[in-house]
C-alpha cells in the first residue's frame, strides 16, 4: 500500500513538456498522473513533488533528499542525471556512487523506491550523441535497483518513446502523451490498477529531406540556441522556481 508519495528529480519528474496552466508551475506530468490514480486507489493518500527543472544529480540529492525524507514517505520516486549526461564532461562513476548512497538511505527508512533508466535516443540526432553515456548510466542504475530492491522503470526498453510524437517541441521533454506512457509504466511497476490507455498514433509520417532540414533549423533557432546560451551563462531554467508540491498534501 502506498499512502505517502514523494517524487524528487528534475524536469522529467516536475512534468515539463506536459503544459497545464491549472497545475502548479504550469505543468502536469507523469507523477501527477500517478498520484491521481493512487489517490483514487488508497484512502488518506498524500503526495509531494520536489522536482525542479534543470537540476543536476548532485543538486537533486543535496537540495531535495533531506526534505523528502522529512516528509516520512512510504513511496519515493527518484530520477536525476540526465542533465549531467548532456554536459561536455561528466564523471558517471562518481555520480552513481552518490546516487547509490542516496537510494540506500531512502530504502533504509522502509520506503519503496522507484528508479528509472534513461531513454534510448538512437533515432534522435541530439540524444544519439550521448547514447553511450546513457547506456553506461543505465547499467549502473540497474545495479543500484538490484542491490537495494528498488522497483525499476526501464525507459530504455520502452520503444514507443523513440517516436517524436510523444515529445514536446523542444525534443528534450515528453509531451502529455509521453508523460502518460511513463505514468502507465510506473503504475504497472507498482501493481496499481488504472484506466490509462497508451497512445494510438498509427504510422509515423514520412518527411522529405528538405522538410526535415527545415524542421531541424526551426528547432535549433527556437530551442537549441537558447538552451546553449543558458549553459554558457551558467543559468538554469529552474533557477527562479520552487517545488510544485512541497508539502505532503492530498492530491488535488
Amino acid at each position: 500500500m502506498s499512502n505517502r508519495l514523494v517524487c524528487i528529480g528534475d524536469s522529467f519528474t516536475e512534468g515539463v513538456g506536459d503544459e497545464d496552466p491549472s497545475s502548479p508551475n504550469g505543468v502536469r506530468g507523469w507523477a501527477d498522473r500517478v498520484a491521481e490514480r493512487l489517490a483514487a486507489n488508497h484512502q488518506d493518500f498524500r503526495y509531494a513533488n520536489l522536482a525542479i527543472r534543470g537540476k543536476l544529480l548532485g543538486q537533486v540529492l543535496t537540495e531535495q533528499l533531506e526534505p523528502a525524507l522529512a516528509l516520512n514517505p512510504d513511496l519515493v520516486t527518484m530520477y536525476a542525471g540526465g542533465n549531467d549526461l548532456m554536459r561536455p564532461k561528466v564523471d558517471i562513476d562518481a555520480l552513481i556512487d552518490d546516487y547509490d548512497v542516496a537510494v540506500g538511505r531512502v530504502v533504509a527508512t522502509g520506503a519503496r523506491v522507484v528508479l528509472f533508466t534513461g531513454v534510448d535516443g538512437v533515432e534522435d540526432a541530439l540524444f544519439r550523441k550521448i547514447r553511450g553515456r546513457v547506456a553506461i548510466y543505465n547499467e549502473h542504475v540497474r545495479g543500484i535497483a538490484a542491490r537495494h530492491g528498488a522497483l525499476l522503470v526501464d525507459m530504455w526498453a520502452m520503444r514507443q518513446l523513440r517516436d517524436r510524437r510523444l515529445w514536446a517541441p523542444d525534443r528534450l521533454h515528453l509531451n502529455s502523451l509521453g508523460h502518460n506512457e511513463i505514468a502507465i509504466a510506473v503504475l504497472a511497476a507498482l501493481g496499481e490498477p488504472h484506466k490509462l490507455s497508451p497512445a494510438e498514433l498509427g504510422p509515423r509520417p514520412l518527411l522529405s529531406p528538405q522538410a526535415r532540414r527545415t524542421e531541424n533549423l526551426q528547432w535549433g533557432k527556437e530551442h537549441a540556441v537558447p538552451w546553449i546560451k543558458r549553459r554558457l551563462r551558467g543559468e538554469s531554467s529552474g533557477d527562479a522556481l520552487a517545488p510544485k508540491r512541497p508539502a505532503m498534501d492530498p492530491y488535488a
